[in-house]
């Protein structure tokens, strides 16, 4: 294929010279569902392994069964974090008095207990390195990084953040059961062989 023919099938849009901000990510025509904004640049998802999907299915039921009534948890909202920098957690632990209605596409830090990345293939460095810190520095008190460990159970990294440096502390690694006491008191049962 050449360069022309891929030209013809598709037009990219040219970034602005100091990149994009939050305005074009939401205003943009056509960009692909669940674009995020890192550093002013526009990264697109690739297609999902069932894995992904399958542990984020497995947070979501645990943390909606744990969660008091004033949180939240929310799958794949955006979190305006400053100017050109608007991530998509995969999991994100709100307060519940933040979700403005039906129409709410975004959520301040401020409004975010837990941030969640389960680590793809093509989003590795993002949600090892670039995501956490950028969720650190903005104050969201709680992350966690899911990891694919031998074979296909999920390995949760707990962190919390220190106040004084803005940055994450790693809590601890679990296997088979993630006990949590932030952003509440939870115990999820992390077995990819039990399905409900």
């Amino acid at each position: 294929m050449t360069a022309e023919s891929v030209e013809q099938r598709h037009q990219w849009p040219v970034p602005p010279e100091d990149g994009y901000t939050v305005d074009d990510l939401f205003t943009l025509p056509d960009l692909p569902s669940h674009t995020e904004l890192i550093d002013g640049s526009l990264i697109f998802g690739s297609p999902q392994r069932y894995f992904h999907f399958f542990v984020i299915e497995l947070l979501m039921k645990g943390l909606c069964r744990a969660l008091p009534a004033k949180l939240e948890a929310v799958r794949e909202m955006a979190v305006l974090l400053d100017r050109q920098n608007c991530p998509e957690p995969d999991i994100s632990v709100v307060d519940a008095s933040a979700v403005s209605g039906m129409d709410h596409t975004r959520f301040e830090p401020k409004d975010v207990l837990l941030a969640v990345e389960v680590v793809s293939p093509d989003s590795e460095s993002r949600d090892r390195t670039t995501k956490p810190q950028k969720y650190a520095a903005a104050g969201i008190p709680n992350f966690w990084r899911v990891e694919r460990g031998g074979g296909d159970e999920p390995v949760v990294h707990v962190y919390e953040l220190d106040p004084l440096t803005l940055t994450y502390v790693h809590m601890g690694m679990q296997r088979g059961r993630l006990k949590a006491d932030k952003p509440c008191t939870m115990e999820i049962d992390l077995s990819t062989a039990r399905r409900d």
